[in-house]
């Protein structure tokens, strides 16, 4: 297996972030879109702090973790103030402050009491952008709020004065084609913007469906080992 120093080798790691900056062009360019409206975030789960001061070393502007523990821990240690950290795991309501802490963005709001604990962990004027996010399965223990009570939830988040609702999130069941998912999303999306018409972020697609993502009018990528390698053994 490639060990995390290999990944964040400065030439694998240029060339493997290049090619999916090309290949998210390519398909911008297909849906009639611009690639500068959208935003790709590098997931670097499980992968070490140095990755991610590797990354930024080659310009990127937003990272993404799953893992509370690791946005703390990654966010203090590499302390770059023009890094926006992304929050895109399931939440728990006990580990709210510590993620709004870190995060600047928080892509998995899917239950009033985790917005809440998010605005209740509010420690200054500042607002925290949050997306509602919706469960594309028929599973109820994937994250996310069913896409009947999307609205719903955000207008909860709405009357949360800490908290500004950017959009939605989802990821793409692995039962369905990913085309027919995000077209559902999109739909939601436009529901949710019907209430709040700055709401407008879309996240969704990764590694191997955000060419279907950026057709349905994804504008948040959420893409992972495709750049940054294979996640290292945890041992």
């Amino acid at each position: 297996m490639t060990s995390s120093v290999d990944a964040a080798e400065p030439s694998g790691l240029a060339a493997r972030l290049s090619a999916i900056d090309e290949r998210i062009a390519a398909a911008a360019q297909a849906a009639g879109r611009s690639s500068e409206e959208i935003t790709r975030i590098v997931v670097t789960k499980f992968h070490p702090a140095s990755l991610v001061r590797a990354l930024h070393g080659l310009g990127v502007k937003d990272v993404g973790e799953n893992r509370q523990q690791e946005l703390s821990a990654k966010e203090a240690e590499v302390a770059a103030s023009d890094l926006r950290w992304h929050f895109i795991g399931q939440g728990q309501t006990n580990k709210a402050a510590a993620i709004r802490r870190s995060a600047d963005v928080v892509h998995s709001v899917d239950r009033d009491r985790f917005a809440d604990a998010l605005h209740r962990a509010a420690d200054d004027d500042g607002r925290l952008d949050v997306l509602v996010q919706v469960n594309l399965t028929d599973d109820p223990g994937r994250g996310g709020v069913v896409p009947a009570q999307a609205v719903a939830l955000a207008e909860h988040v709405l009357a949360l004065p800490s908290l500004r609702l950017r959009g939605v999130m989802a990821v793409a069941p692995l039962d369905e084609e990913p085309a027919s998912a995000f077209a559902r999303l999109h739909d939601i999306a436009d529901s949710v913007r019907a209430i709040d018409s700055t709401a407008s972020w879309i996240s969704a697609g990764m590694t191997g469906d955000f060419a279907e993502a950026i057709a349905a009018g994804a504008t948040h990528l959420r893409i992972g080992s495709a750049i940054t390698g294979p996640r290292p053994d945890r041992g």
